[in-house]
């Protein structure tokens, strides 16, 4: 597997670039949508759609039903660039100024906390808001208490500030793992008000929408899979059927020549354990590598597998190219993506996906270009 390069561009940059691959991020939508074909699905493009560009993401992931930011700020933006689709704030809204920017934008805030239901009740909105009302059913971080939800359900809907439909909400906390039985839990925690209450539900995430179809109901709200990442414990997305719409490259900007016992990069934590070639990458964690990437961490030179060597740099690392010998300055290096899951690349680091792929920095070059 290649990464397909310009030559003309090979040559002029020498720095990371992130190649964006939107038919991966539409085929990954499409398989969401395949998983829970009784469902709307709502594309999570939180937090810069995780790294990869929100407004980019919006305009791939345009057959989505709605998409979901986590707070006003990010929807604003949206709608003022143009998009026009169903949106929520998963965070809801912080205070006044921000709820009436949701009632002028038409932005769908989550309701979560006491707060936020008194701000509504108390104000006078030129535009009702339609609300979702947030249930915490073991995740412990926000949500009305079962015990607490219908009283506040029912606040909801004799709120003037607020316009039908009224939808429930919950978030698991353990659906990644499918040995953990929290899930079920939350599950039995949440059916009374369902039962109760009717209208729309909204409970499955990545995790959720591939191993735990019970949760599905009326929407379903898609995150890490949508990038192409295994939502699961263990897991990788290709043997999921997901595609992966990041990979980071980057090139050799030097080849050295290391003697037996000499000491590479910062504090000499990794010593050659014989005569060999050291490459040099031109990437590090200024441009979001992660710095505790531990030696062996593969990377890819010209699509094989070479493990990283001594401590990463602010702007540089390097790699191990003993099975490498024809390796040259301005070779193509992938850091993870097509052809080198970045699970993989996590779990040498000891993070997540989710880190790896918010933490890119912004002097890292993005460019939407096929991958093949």
């Amino acid at each position: 597997m290649t990464i397909t390069i310009d030559p003309e561009q090979r040559h002029r940059f020498s720095g990371p670039e992130a190649l964006i691959d939107l038919s991966a991020a539409r085929h990954n939508l499409d398989l969401a949508r395949a998983m829970a074909p009784g469902s709307k699905v709502i594309a999570v493009i939180k937090s810069n759609a995780y790294g990869h560009g929100v407004l980019r993401m919006a305009q791939a992931l345009e057959a989505a039903d709605a998409f979901a930011l986590a707070r006003i700020e990010e929807a604003v933006r949206l709608r003022q660039a143009g998009v026009g689709k169903q949106l929520l704030t998963l965070e809801g809204f912080f205070n006044r100024d921000e709820l009436d920017a949701a009632s002028r934008y038409q932005i769908e805030p989550v309701v979560s906390t006491p707060q936020q239901l008194s701000l509504l009740q108390q104000c006078r909105l030129q535009h009702p808001v339609c609300c979702w009302l947030k249930v915490d059913t073991g995740m412990h971080r926000l949500g009305f208490s079962v015990e607490q939800a219908v009283a506040a359900y029912h606040a909801l809907r004799r709120c003037a500030a607020v316009r039908p439909p009224l939808r429930l909400m919950t978030h698991l906390a353990c659906a990644d793992d499918l040995q953990e039985q929290a899930t079920e839990r939350q599950l039995q925690r949440f059916q009374p008000l369902i039962d109760g209450l009717g209208g729309e539900v909204s409970i499955a995430n990545s995790a959720a929408l591939l191993a735990w179809p019970q949760t599905h109901y009326h929407w379903v709200r898609p995150g890490i899979m949508l990038y192409g990442a295994s939502p699961l414990i263990g897991g990788r997305g290709e043997t999921q059927g997901l595609r992966p719409v990041m990979t980071l490259t980057s090139h050799l900007i030097a080849i050295n020549q290391c003697q037996r016992g000499e000491a590479i990069g910062y504090g000499g934590s990794w010593r050659c354990p014989e005569s060999m070639p050291v490459g040099v990458v031109a990437i590090g964690y200024g441009d979001g590598y992660p710095r505790h990437a531990p030696s062996g961490t593969p990377l890819l030179v010209n699509g094989l597998r070479v493990p990283l060597v001594g401590r990463v740099s602010m702007d540089m690392l390097t790699v191990d190219l003993r099975t490498q010998p024809e390796a040259s300055v301005g070779d193509p290096v992938v850091l993870w993506g097509r052809g080198l899951p970045a699970e993989e690349i996590a779990e040498a680091a000891e993070t997540i996906t989710y880190q790896l792929f918010c933490g890119v920095t912004q002097r890292v070059r993005f460019t939407e270009q096929a991958i093949g």
